[in-house]
């Protein structure tokens, strides 16, 4: 219950903001995906705050384990050579 709170309370400061802006919902999709690259880059700043006011080093290695897959999940590796030569056919559940 607390989460769905939290999150209420985080989409009305969000539309006190859009409205402070003149921006109405819907946002335009530009605005609203630059909104939500401010959640993720506001998310990966607590985490980045915490690390610095405790005295640990934040190196490069830190940032790319913590914060880059969270900023972009999983990036894609390429081709899947396993699947590569199979035909394309829609998958099909077996019913035991």
């Amino acid at each position: 219950m607390k989460m769905y709170l939290l999150s209420l309370g985080a989409g009305l400061l969000v539309g006190v903001i859009y409205s402070l802006l003149n921006v109405r919902s819907p946002a335009p999709p530009v605005v609203a995906l630059v909104g939500l690259l401010g959640i993720l880059v506001g998310e990966q700043a607590v985490p980045l705050v915490k690390r610095l006011m405790s005295g640990n080093p934040v190196t490069v290695s830190w940032f790319g384990s913590r914060c880059i897959p969270h900023l972009f999940g999983e990036l894609p590796t390429g081709a899947d050579h396993a699947h590569a030569a199979a035909p394309d056919r829609a998958p099909t559940r077996e019913i035991s």
